[in-house]
């Protein structure tokens, strides 16, 4: 399910709000705006502090990626790339040079053309797998600053209940307000632990998935591209390609009726755009 992380941290906050409900509390009594600006404000700037400038707008981006999910089709991928080596066998590799245009992916069109332009197994293997290895490090990257703001968010929320717990010291001389003055000191710290758990550790855990899932399909691009260049049997290769499919999925493609392969979804993932 590709809203899953949407659905999740909204589940956790109407649970929460919930547990409040049952308790008799009053929901508004956990809003403080000066606890927000303090764990908001501050997270967000040391967040910024510890990258580049650059990556508050990668971040939003990153973001709605984690929330909306991966739209990778590997079975359409495999569909794909057996077509193109029943082409290649049948044709030669340079009638591929039509194709190359049609692939919705740039990865795997530069593995093509690279192909049809004649360059051996090892410069293909070498150029895509650096590709692989600079697009795993920019994911990594992306997703280590919801990490950073996880780890910055519950100290900022500290520091935000000791500032207001050093104003509630100052009025000792009005002992009727210090319980409410005390509660709230302690919004911070729910402010600051509640977005570390709830938001930033979950995205960064969820773009780290897509990351590997994306992964695992430029793997598989690499591995098919190889194949067609060395000429390998398009059924054997279909079978090749399905170890990379989880095994529900692969049963139920061997079961399907046969049908005219689909074309890929665009394989330039999401994370990998940012």
């Amino acid at each position: 399910m590709k809203a899953i992380t949407a659905i999740g941290i909204a589940g956790a906050f109407v649970l929460l709000l919930l547990s409040v409900l049952m308790e008799g509390g009053n929901p508004m009594a956990f809003f403080d705006i000066p606890a927000l600006l303090i764990v908001v404000g501050g997270t967000t700037g040391a967040t910024l502090a510890s990258t580049r400038a650059s990556m508050l707008g990668v971040g939003v981006k990153a973001l709605k990626i984690a929330i909306g999910g991966s739209s990778l089709d590997l079975k359409a991928s495999i569909d794909r790339m057996v077509s193109l080596a029943e082409r290649a066998r049948r044709d030669g590799l340079l009638a591929l040079e039509d194709d190359v245009r049609d692939l919705p992916d740039p990865f795997a069109q530069k593995g093509v053309q690279l192909i049809v332009d004649g360059a051996d197994s090892e410069l293909v293997q070498s150029i895509l797998h650096a590709e692989i290895d600079g697009m795993a490090e920019r994911h990594a990257h992306v997703a280590g600053v919801f990490a950073t703001a996880g780890g910055f968010a519950p100290t900022l929320g500290i520091l935000g209940t000791v500032m207001s717990l050093v104003h509630v010291l100052e009025n000792l001389d009005s002992p009727s307000s210090l319980g409410h003055s005390i509660a709230g000191a302690f919004i911070a710290t729910l402010y600051g632990v509640g977005s570390a758990n709830l938001i930033f550790l979950p995205i960064s855990n969820k773009l780290k998935e897509l990351s590997g899932e994306e992964l695992a399909y430029r793997e598989m691009l690499v591995s098919a591209i190889l194949s067609i260049q060395a000429g390998d049997n398009p059924r054997l290769l279909r079978e090749k390609l399905e170890t990379y499919l989880d095994p529900t999925v692969r049963g139920a493609q061997a079961s399907a009726p046969d049908g005219p392969a689909q074309p890929a979804a665009s394989g330039e993932p999401e994370v990998a755009t940012v």
